[in-house]
């Protein structure tokens, strides 16, 4: 296992869809292995291959109040959301020194791939929900900042490149 650098913003590769995963190999699992690592290390609730340059669709979730709890899945999809919304403070590595407040569906009911390569059906509640749906934007080549308004977007982005200069 090992801690995998991130790809910086604005790399074209965080705006581009990732590619489905046909099927759960050891070749996966090892993948899923250094991203647990990533995000421990980083440390954050979730974590999309994309982010580490992996153009795969998959992800790792891990919103517990301890560690070993994460959930690995290929191919992660929606397939229903709670009408009522929770506001969580998001950010990513990617674009490091800024975060801002994003609305999501508060639970979500989500169909993956898991570890044994069984489709999986399960229901996310709270930051679970927003992590899960966070990751799936990172697969879907969106980041929380496109949920902003264009004009607090680019004050985020400048931001986040001002921090980065002063290095």
């Amino acid at each position: 296992m090992a801690v995998r650098p991130f790809v910086p913003w604005p790399d074209r590769r965080l705006r581009t869809p990732a590619d489905p995963v046909a099927s759960v190999t050891e070749t996966v699992r090892m993948i899923w292995d250094d991203m647990v690592e990533t995000m421990d290390a980083m440390p954050g609730v979730g974590l999309a291959a994309p982010q580490i340059g992996i153009m795969l669709r998959l992800a790792v979730v891990d919103a517990s109040d301890r560690r070993g709890q994460a959930v690995r899945m290929a191919n992660p999809e929606v397939l229903h959301a709670s009408v009522q919304l929770r506001r969580h403070e998001e950010a990513s590595p990617n674009l490091p020194g800024v975060s801002a407040v994003i609305e999501r569906p508060r639970a979500v009911t989500v169909r993956f791939l898991n570890e044994e390569g069984q489709t999986e059906d399960r229901d996310f509640v709270g930051l679970w929900a927003t992590s899960v749906q966070h990751q799936i934007d990172h697969l879907d080549g969106r980041m929380y900042l496109d949920h902003l308004s264009p004009l607090r977007r680019k004050m985020l982005v400048a931001r986040a490149e001002k921090l980065r200069r002063q290095g």
